[in-house]
């Protein structure tokens, strides 16, 4: 019978009165514990289901030296995150793999520079088992914090911060990511086999890898090391962003006729100023973006771009990091980086 709503709680020991066993037994199946026959498990979990047991969080930590929690880190303000389809995606990833865990997750962003003495703190305090951190550009100290308090960490997208290389024998840095460079040279590949010849780039910010090796793909496509300047503008993966260094484009090179904008946010962007312009898409200028998030086939005209699976993207960056926390019994060994493929989903922009 369970439990009244307002009534006692159920404890432990009524658990194990119930199943007929040793509250230590208990103990050892609610925490997870090895060494209870598979029998006697079910017995407990019928006990704990019949009583409405809930175990005390504080209490199984100090068996377990787990909180059950997660960090979720993305080194970005707040309004960015929460006007870009990209964070909402990868979060919903990241939740889903976490709660079939039964692995609570903590959201920190990054404000200000300020924010980091804090966050190292938190980090420092035992308060989570692992941190997932996304979006770092090139100087952020958030790994050398996750580093420094012994957190297992698994990273959004290719290391390239300072000292991303991991010392012989260490465990290797574990990340997700697309295929950043392939994906660029979908695209850029893909305008010039329809015949367009002055096809610029809007990068996002230079010291992220994504924006790297984008800008790397698009230079392969050309095949030149040292693509004309004027086609070059960095939008820093927002919208607004997009407009401006499109309109910084057509003041530079007005006679370009395609532009792959590294981002779908940045691509909508682009479209705006080149009809505030008068340049019709695909007819004077085509335009492919990156992502295939929901806004790319709601876009006018909808966006050829690059789709990479960024919920799955989070549900792996999560998986790997229960694996390495060991969530479940699992296997740490042999665990390594992945990255996921890009593919270029062709409509009407270009």
């Amino acid at each position: 019978m369970v439990s009244e709503p307002n009534g006692p709680r159920p404890t432990l020991e009524a658990v194990a009165a119930r199943a007929g066993v040793s509250r230590a037994t208990v103990s050892r199946v609610v925490n997870g514990g090895a060494g209870v026959r598979a029998a006697v498990q079910e017995k407990v979990r019928q006990a704990v289901t019949e009583l409405g047991y809930v175990p005390n969080s504080a209490a199984r930590s100090l068996v377990t030296r787990r909180t059950g929690a997660v960090a979720v880190i993305i080194a970005e303000p707040e309004t960015r995150v929460f006007s870009d389809p990209f964070f909402g995606r990868q979060l919903r990833g990241i939740s889903r793999e976490l709660s079939t865990a039964d692995t609570q997750l903590l959201l920190l962003f990054v404000e200000h520079r300020d924010d980091y003495p804090r966050i190292g703190r938190y980090l420092a305090g035992g308060h989570v088992d692992g941190a997932l951190m996304f979006s770092l550009h090139r100087d952020d100290p958030l790994p050398g914090m996750a580093e420094s308090a012994g957190l297992p960490t698994v990273y959004g997208g290719r290391p390239g911060w300072a000292g991303a290389e991991c010392a012989p024998g260490a465990a290797p840095l574990l990340y997700v990511d697309t295929d950043n460079r392939d994906g660029a040279r979908q695209a850029v590949r893909h305008l010039l086999g329809r015949g367009r010849r002055r096809i610029a780039i809007i990068t996002g910010p230079l010291d992220q890898t994504s924006a790297l090796d984008r800008l790397d793909g698009y230079r392969d496509a050309l095949g030149t090391a040292d693509p004309d300047p004027r086609l070059i503008a960095d939008g820093a993966f927002t919208a607004g962003g997009g407009e401006r260094a499109m309109a910084r484009l057509l003041d530079a090179a007005p006679d370009l006729d395609a532009v792959f904008a590294c981002s779908d946010l940045m691509a909508n962007g682009a479209l705006r100023t080149l009809r505030a312009r008068g340049r019709r898409v695909p007819d004077d200028v085509a335009v492919v973006g990156y992502d295939d998030l929901e806004p790319a086939a709601w876009a006018d005209p909808p966006l050829t771009t690059v789709r990479q699976d960024v919920e799955e993207m989070g549900r792996l960056m999560a998986r790997l990091l229960l694996r390495r926390l060991g969530h479940g019994g699992t296997d740490a060994a042999g665990l390594a980086p992945v990255v996921t493929e890009a593919r270029l989903v062709v409509r009407e922009s270009g």
